[in-house]
């Protein structure tokens, strides 16, 4: 099929044709009335829902997203040299000596700080860049756990507002279980905090972070989970990705019964855990302020949530936003990194440690076959 008219991937459910678009704040019912819908929150809103009519099931460890009718057309990024960032080293430098001023004062415990990267990116003869071919460059650069694609072309349909997202994400945001059948239903989030070069590079202060956000997901679970299902199964587990290490913990709960059954199941699991936890800070409510004082561009879906919802079979996996590129219609490529920052932060290493978590991707990105 043209890629022009929409296709979507990610963890091993493939989808092509989107025929319906949802808001979910203005029809938080939508993903309980059945098909398999692709999902993209952004960190700011809104979370946005497509539904497509034909889905496959594929190998969710299969290399690249491309279809069974071949390759997409090869990758064709902007140059290294055309990107630009939102917030320069000096300016990052100085976010995160004010964010640990604010701990200092004792607003917050952590805060997650980003910068996007921009580079223009233009239609070539009227199509909009093919972000299977950049999925396929990230596959077999980047592999992750949770890549994958959701494209809608601008002008596909009047109804159906336009989505361009490619995520290499390493962290799970949300995975949902049995909301079919004979239940229970279970929650699980995995938060990534803490990151090094190698695990010897990992420090007591990635510890510490990780332990802050961990904490911070499990109450967050605990609005819609059974009272004293909520636990974490995992701590400060070692995961390597290419060209880096990540603390990764894990948080599982039960989800309510009245929870799982309301209609408006997706707009009361968003509310009591959105933006994620490992993106925002601690205590969120106040991380979000800071981050809106600090940061000088919208993160969009970057910080969000991208994944699907099969309504039909009782099950959900969203990622974290995370390792993501998005194409907007103004014909411009972005893509966001960020750190974690904590009165241990140092302003400089911190700053390091956004280019360490950007260089892979946005040199795959900016490579051309």
């Amino acid at each position: 099929m043209d890629n022009q008219q929409g296709y979507a991937r990610f963890a091993g459910v493939e989808a092509r044709r989107p025929v319906e678009m949802v808001d979910l704040a203005r029809d938080p019912e939508a993903l309980r009335r059945g098909g398999t819908w692709f999902v993209v929150a952004e960190f700011e809103g809104p979370a946005r829902a497509w539904r497509f009519a034909d889905v496959t099931r594929v190998a969710a460890d299969q290399p690249g997203v491309a279809g069974s009718e071949g390759l997409p057309a090869a990758w064709r990024g902007p140059t290294t040299q055309s990107w630009s960032t939102s917030l320069d080293r000096d300016a990052y430098v100085d976010a995160v000596r004010r964010v640990r001023e604010h701990v200092r004062a004792g607003t917050v415990y952590q805060a997650n700080i980003c910068r996007v990267l921009d580079a223009p990116l233009l239609r070539v003869e009227g199509h909009e860049p093919d972000p299977r071919a950049l999925a396929d460059r990230l596959a077999a650069g980047n592999p992750a756990p949770y890549q994958g694609v959701v494209h809608v072309p601008g002008g596909t349909t009047p109804d159906l507002e336009p989505v361009w997202v490619v995520t290499a994400s390493p962290e799970l945001y949300l995975r949902v279980e049995g909301l079919v059948g004979p239940g229970p239903a279970t929650l699980t989030s995995a938060p990534i905090k803490g990151t090094a070069r190698t695990v010897e590079g990992l420090t007591a202060k990635d510890e510490a972070e990780n332990v802050m956000i961990t904490d911070l997901v499990r109450n967050d679970l605990q609005r819609v989970c059974v009272p004293g299902t909520v636990a974490v199964t995992t701590l400060l587990d070692v995961e390597e990705h290419p060209g880096l290490v990540h603390l990764v913990s894990t948080v599982t709960g039960v989800l309510r019964p009245q929870v799982a059954a309301a209609d408006d199941l997706w707009a009361r699991l968003l509310t009591a855990t959105f933006p994620p936890a490992s993106v925002s800070g601690a205590p969120k409510s106040s991380a979000l302020r800071i981050i809106d004082e600090l940061e000088t561009a919208p993160r969009g879906p970057y910080c969000g949530a991208v994944g699907w919802v099969d309504a039909d079979g009782g099950t959900a996996e969203l990622a974290v936003g995370i390792r993501t590129f998005w194409w907007s219609q103004d014909e411009r490529l972005r893509f966001g990194t960020g750190a974690g920052i904590t009165w241990g932060s140092d302003p400089v290493r911190e700053w390091e440690e956004t280019e360490l978590k950007a260089a892979r991707l946005i040199a795959l990105a900016s490579a051309a076959d």
